[in-house]
């Protein structure tokens, strides 16, 4: 075994591990996986273009094939294999991918739908004609040049970049302990916000956005909201929302979605996917087709919809549940000096024009010393042609051109490269033509060099340049924006997602809750059996029904004077024939706590009021919006006397008048200004006085029009004229409204009804009818009522609700 040579270091394998580690990410943050502000590219971008631009691939050459351009690159620049490089090559080839590609691809080079690009031995390229102004002007020494991983050439450290690529086309990449994700934005926008940074440098970040409104994705789409943006732009952090265009095509009786433009990077092939297999597992009902149309004209996702289902519904469950809505989340990073720093708008525009200043400043120095070296050697020229004779002589007397060139040297004091200038002119510039060239050439040539000097002390007219030169880019290059923006980020909830229905929810005394479709039920003539509403308990009965819609808040108030919410929708539906669900499973209500009032409402408004009746007659009215909660636990609804009960509430205008009637048939009709409003926790006041044994069951509000139906326990009412109802003060003991009698019963309810409207009677033992108003006499006041509904043995009304618009007529 040889011997060992050498020293030997112990290291302590922790720091070992430490410093390897620390210098393996500063390698990948640095050398591979973040771009620098300035051009935008990382290291193997670079490289690409770099050696696309050595070997001529420029616009106005045949494309040259993929692999030649890997092989190139490989070789002299990126040591990293061709299939990272090829990879590179083709995203920057993607229109789909990059906002202005700077690359222009010839073959297959990959699709929307996560098709994977053509081997490189198959497919072509060639710089796309933007890309010629990412290295615009290099050979003049505007950048650094840095050897290559063995040193046998040397690469560019930076490249002149004179479109703002790293806004324009954006940027994405993983390092180590960071990452960075930089959307693409419109072209003509940035190099606006540009502008409007030479033109005042104090600029502030909501000045530039007035000019970038916000990214400007390749696949279009629409941008929801501007607060992500603002976010991105202020900080370096945000998330944009983007969703796909849409539109809902009426075919007939037929609805039909398209969907012409998707989320930036969105795969279309598994999107397509995920939407057929949500019809599958029945996530998403109502789609019967989906067809994928798209073709070289345009994308274009078909998907076809059955007749009775909701468009706009089942295209929110789309956005919802698929990357029909995605989101973009920003990370403005990126190498400054070196170093990774997140940035926000001005600073990412800041950067870029000081690299641009540099950049004009290198090429103004370059441009006047290649100006100063020719300026010097036409004075030179002149100078020889001044003394022709003389230097004609001097070469000819001369033994060598060494001699010569020295022997002019020291007549006319010129330097070497002046001699040697003069010995290489050929004999036709010493025409009179040529002479005069050569003095027009000289007075150019020092007009250029006081310019170039003019530019090089005037920091405002490099400025002047990159603003002339950068509007003309704009001008050639520039294109209107492709993505939209939403004025307001839309975050659905779950009643987006609900078809609106018209409903019947019923609730029994036990407590026991459902929705059903208002179609269940059809009219049915006076006098008619009804059919059965639900199954329930011998022990059990119903209480309470309402008309309402899914899209309906539903406030539950109690006896206990609290008010509890739930959404249309949140009420589990159930069959004709069912129980329906323990209404303790849906709201936090207390053992000695029952559901004694529902009421509906659209939408909660500061106009209209809640008016409330309790079992002893004292109302009160409280603004609506006092009531707006989603707490499940329940809030105030109005404080009770000892042994009193909240048993009606109505929502009112302020400009209503109100009727209360009480289980022994008496009435009063007051108006709703003799309650002044009042707040949510407060006792309201008197506003019916009762006789003994006497108690409240019900109220409704008056309408023009109208009359007032009232409704005993066995099945017995009546409509009687409203305007027999006298207008009295609120407190008062009221007037008859109906004979109580055995026959007929206690009142069950009372009800202001149009001729035209529908009502639903519902008894103990879940038996509904549905009669028009128009069928049920129109009587006095003082009387006991006609039959309107047959009940069997021991059953008795408990409830009855209103239809407006009733449909269909005709027995069950």
């Amino acid at each position: 075994m040889p011997a060992l040579t050498g020293k030997v270091v112990p290291i302590d394998i922790k720091d070992e591990m430490k410093h390897s580690y620390l210098d393996y990410a500063m390698s990948v943050i640095v050398g591979r996986a973040l771009p620098d502000v300035r051009d935008g590219l990382k290291p193997v971008h670079r490289r690409i273009l770099y050696a696309m631009h050595t070997l001529g691939v420029t616009p106005d050459k045949p494309h040259r094939k993929s692999a030649y351009i890997v092989g190139e690159v490989m070789a002299k620049y990126h040591p990293h294999g061709d299939a990272a490089i090829y990879d590179t090559l083709v995203r920057l080839a993607q229109d789909f991918s990059s906002r202005y590609p700077l690359v222009d691809g010839h073959g297959n080079f990959g699709s929307v739908d996560g098709d994977a690009a053509a081997a490189m031995r198959y497919t072509e390229a060639r710089l796309s004609k933007i890309a010629t102004l990412m290295l615009s002007d290099i050979e003049k020494e505007t950048v650094d040049f840095a050897p290559n991983y063995d040193e046998s050439g040397k690469e560019p450290v930076i490249l002149p970049s004179r479109i703002p690529n790293l806004l324009v086309n954006g940027s994405a990449g993983i390092a180590v302990g960071m990452a960075t994700n930089i959307p693409p934005h419109n072209l003509t926008e940035v190099i606006d916000g540009v502008v409007m940074l030479i033109d005042n440098p104090e600029t502030e970040i909501n000045d530039l956005m007035k000019v970038i409104k916000g990214p400007d994705f390749p696949s279009s789409a629409i941008i929801m909201g501007r607060e992500g943006i603002r976010s991105a732009y202020k900080t370096g952090r945000g998330s944009i929302k983007v969703r796909a265009k849409a539109e809902i095509e009426e075919t007939g009786k037929k609805s039909s979605i398209i969907v012409t433009e998707l989320p930036y990077q969105v795969n279309k092939a598994k999107l397509v996917e995920k939407i057929a297999e949500l019809v599958k597992d029945k996530k998403i009902e109502g789609i019967t087709d989906l067809r994928d149309e798209s073709d070289r004209h345009g994308m274009r996702i078909v998907i076809e919809l059955r007749r009775d289902a909701n468009p706009q519904v089942i295209l929110n469950q789309l956005y919802k549940h698929t990357q029909m809505q995605d989101s973009f989340g920003v990370i403005l990073l990126a190498l400054v000096n070196g170093q990774p720093k997140v940035l926000n708008l001005k600073e990412t525009l800041y950067h870029y024009l000081e690299h641009q200043k540099e950049i004009i400043t290198r090429r103004t120095r370059y441009d006047l010393n290649k100006a100063e070296e020719r300026a010097h050697i036409v004075e030179g020229l002149r100078i020889a042609l001044a003394n022709l004779d003389e230097v004609i002589k001097i070469i000819r007397g001369s033994r060598t051109v060494d001699q010569a060139r020295k022997n002019l040297m020291e007549r006319f004091n010129f330097s070497e490269k002046q001699a040697q200038a003069i010995l290489d002119m050929r004999l036709h510039r010493l025409t009179g033509l040529e002479i005069d060239k050569l003095e027009a050439e000289y007075k150019d040539l020092i007009k250029k060099i006081d310019y170039l000097r003019s530019v090089l002390a005037d920091e405002k007219m490099v400025l002047g340049i990159v603003k002339q030169e950068i509007l003309e880019i704009k001008e050639k290059y520039g294109d209107s924006r492709r993505t939209a923006i939403a004025d307001e980020s839309i975050d659905f909830e779950d009643i987006d997602l609900i078809p609106e229905e018209d409903i019947v929810v019923t609730i029994t005394n036990q407590g026991y809750i459902k929705r059903m479709p208002l179609e269940t039920y059809r009219s049915q003539r006076r006098g008619g059996r009804g059919i059965h509403a639900m199954g329930i308990k011998d022990d059990d009965f119903l209480r309470h029904l309402f008309i309402a819609t899914t899209h309906h808040y539903f406030l539950f108030f109690t006896t206990k004077g609290k008010v509890y919410r739930l959404k249309g929708y949140e009420i589990p539906e159930a069959g004709r024939q069912a129980r329906g669900t323990a209404i303790v499973n849906l709201l936090y209500v207390d053992n000695d706590e029952y559901i004694t009032t529902v009421i509906p409402i659209k939408e909660y408004s500061s106009s209209h009021y809640l008016f409330m009746l309790t079992r002893n007659g004292i109302v009160k009215k409280t603004s609506l919006n006092e009531y707006d909660t989603s707490r499940r636990d329940g809030i105030i609804a109005l404080n009770l006397d000892e042994g009193d009960s909240l048993i009606d509430v109505l929502m009112t205008d302020n400009k209503e008048e109100i009727i209360i009637g009480t289980k022994l048939g008496m009435a009063i009709r007051f108006s709703e200004n003799d309650v002044r409003p009042t707040g949510r926790a407060s006792r309201g006041v008197k506003g019916i006085t009762l006789k003994k044994d006497d108690v409240v069951v019900s109220m409704d509000r008056v309408r023009e029009g109208s009359d007032l139906l009232v409704v005993t326990s066995q099945g017995y009412g009546k409509r009687t004229r409203l305007n027999e109802y006298r207008t009295q003060t609120r407190g008062g003991m009221g007037v008859t409204n109906i004979k109580c009698t055995p026959r007929n019963g206690y009142v069950v309810s009372l009800q202001v009804i149009a001729p035209d409207e529908e009502v639903l009677m519902i008894s103990a033992d879940g038996i509904m009818i549905r009669l028009k108003a128009d069928n049920i006499s129109l009587i006095g006041r003082a009387t006991q009522g006609v039959l309107l509904m047959k009940l069997g043995d021991g059953d008795h009304l408990v409830a009855v609700a209103r239809v407006v618009a009733a449909e269909d007529g005709g027995d069950e």
